[in-house]
């Protein structure tokens, strides 16, 4: 499973105006409101919010990766945000923080989702992969960004 399989154009925010952490989880999982891979918005925030309590997603160079598992999807699902101004995710480089991947696992699917989080993180670990993705200032030049990093990479299964 590639992560172009499951992040779609129409679930990115190429501008996000928000200033918390909560108000980017929030608005990333507002994207999947009349989604058809959703069963209960709610789980998915509580399992993703609850989650961030435990330990901050926020990894560091500007990158935070809110997750979670949760029965409230029928599939893995994701969005991205691209925020112009940084804000404060508690990083652990004690960092602000201005790109945020939303990745939401079904319960029983501990293997991909765990794959795909460590392919996201490896794939941000590139510091030109990042100043792309802060450059790009459309869904759609995001997700070629994506798709183009992506190709560096073998599927995962």
């Amino acid at each position: 499973m590639k992560i172009c399989d499951i992040l779609k154009e129409d679930k990115i925010i190429s501008d996000f105006s928000g200033k918390t952490k909560e108000e980017v989880i929030n608005q990333l999982i507002d994207l999947f409101q009349k989604d058809t891979r959703v069963n209960d918005l709610e789980k998915i925030r509580t399992a993703v919010l609850e989650r961030e309590k435990i330990m901050s997603t926020g990894v560091g160079n500007g990158f935070a990766i809110p997750h979670g598992k949760t029965d409230g999807v029928n599939e893995i699902i994701a969005g991205f945000a691209r925020i112009p101004a940084t804000i404060d995710f508690q990083a652990l480089d004690d960092k602000p923080v201005n790109l945020v991947f939303l990745l939401v696992g079904k319960e029983n699917l501990v293997g991909p989702h765990i794959k795909l989080l460590s392919r996201i993180s490896r794939m941000m670990n590139k510091e030109q992969f990042r100043n792309d993705l802060l450059a790009a200032d459309t869904p759609a030049k995001i997700y070629e960004i994506f798709q183009n990093e992506e190709k560096n990479y073998f599927d995962i299964t």
